[in-house]
């Protein structure tokens, strides 16, 4: 049984964290430096933006990652710039690797790093350098410490997003009571294509590097890949993983019952952040998840609910709760993918209710005052039902209003 717990990114054994104000934002009031860190080397792995402009960290923990056969200490993060297309950007994250790994005592290669902000402003790595004394003092065990991390790494979210979950697996001499934990940050600039925005996540699993990294590109694609705000995939999307093997579990280096159990365990954390990820979007009222299912294929149906999600249409008449249920097809048609516009059924459901309001591809009366109720709750399922096979597949977004223009037409200031 996989359990919902507290704790974040500090649930697994072995892992502290802390959050603190660098001073790369100018707001004081706002934290802008995050560590995790494990006690022991961790089994990594990475996922990364498919964006052609990528920020200079991403090409540093790229690199370590490779150069330390698929192993990690520690994470740091910066938020409040980008790293991104920065004259030596690439020097700045290893310098500041450089100096996390002397304070730490452990190789520069053994740190992932990442960074989210404004994009193409120089960052200076003094601010980072001379706070690593202190953000290492302040490193705990602890739920307190977890959500300083989660915080330390926002931007313009609204709040932390944190979750964790305890499972079993086998062990030398019975079942092992093992843990997953996870931070992201995510609220705009969210169309990813491999990972999301930042989502750092820990475990005291023992599996090896490569069923690490099995693991999380499989995941992807059914959770971050299927989440989106805004139709902008960021320079900067970053998913990692350590795993340090301290619940002594059975180490697990082939696919079996107890990987599928890990899988299972790791898709309940992420979706948890997709679905907070796409809730909190800039400007967003209501989260809002497209259902399709009866598609021909997997990928059919992954495009069709992606497709939906990303509609500008569709998301403004969920934000004026307008039950506009032709933009809906409308967006299927768009996506690329072979269906029958005859053998299509939306219908819209939420905690107020569940209304039908078309039916193999033709509107059918329904009751707008009904469907009304149904669109002003925060959250909203839209259902479309094919007659092309048996695929299904879900996808995240949220609505787009008013908030969302005036949030990026001054981001910089």
């Amino acid at each position: 049984m996989i359990t919902l717990i507290d704790g974040g990114v500090c649930a697994a054994a072995g892992f502290k964290a802390a959050g603190m104000h660098a001073g790369i934002r100018r707001n004081r009031a706002k934290s802008d430096l995050a560590l995790v860190t494990s006690s022991v080397p961790a089994a990594a792995a990475a996922v990364y933006t498919q964006n052609r402009v990528q920020g200079a960290p991403i090409a540093i923990t790229k690199a370590h990652l490779a150069a330390s056969g698929g192993y990690a200490n520690a994470i740091i993060c910066n938020s409040g710039n980008a790293n991104t297309c920065n004259p030596g950007g690439e020097a700045v994250a290893q310098d500041t690797c450089e100096a996390l790994a002397r304070a730490l005592d452990i190789d520069s290669t053994s740190v992932v790093v990442a960074s989210t902000g404004v994009i193409g402003e120089p960052l200076n790595p003094q601010p980072i350098i001379t706070a690593i004394p202190q953000l290492t003092a302040a490193l705990e065990a602890s739920p307190a410490a977890a959500h300083s991390a989660a915080e330390a790494i926002l931007t313009t979210d609204t709040h932390a997003k944190e979750v964790a979950v305890s499972f079993e697996l086998s062990g030398p001499s019975g079942p092992v009571r093992c843990h997953l934990g996870a931070m992201a940050k995510g609220s705009g600039m969210i169309h990813p294509d491999m990972a999301t925005m930042l989502v750092f996540i820990t475990s005291d699993v023992a599996i090896c590097p490569q069923m690490l990294q099995q693991a999380l590109s499989t995941d992807v694609r059914t959770s971050f890949n299927m989440t989106s705000v805004d139709g902008d995939t960021s320079t900067n999307d970053t998913v990692a993983i350590l795993a340090n093997g301290l619940a002594g579990n059975t180490p697990i280096e082939n696919p079996g019952e107890d990987f599928t159990e890990f899988m299972k365990a790791l898709n309940t954390v992420t979706i948890h952040l997709c679905k907070m990820i796409a809730g909190d979007g800039e400007g967003a009222t209501k989260l809002l998840e497209c259902a399709v299912t009866g598609a021909a294929h997997d990928d059919d149906a992954k495009a069709l609910a992606k497709s939906v999600i990303t509609s500008s249409l569709v998301k403004t008449a969920m934000f004026g709760a307008d039950a506009n249920w032709g933009r809906v097809l409308c967006a299927l048609g768009y996506a690329g993918v072979p269906i029958d516009p005859y053998g299509i059924s939306v219908s819209f459901e939420s905690r107020a209710g569940e209304i039908t309001v078309c039916s193999n591809g033709v509107g059918i009366g329904f009751s707008e005052e009904k469907a009304k109720r149904i669109l002003l709750e925060k959250e909203i399922t839209i259902r479309v039902e094919l007659s092309e096979g048996t695929a299904h597949a879900t996808a995240w977004g949220c609505d787009l209003t008013y908030d969302y223009v005036h949030i990026n037409g001054d981001y910089r200031s």
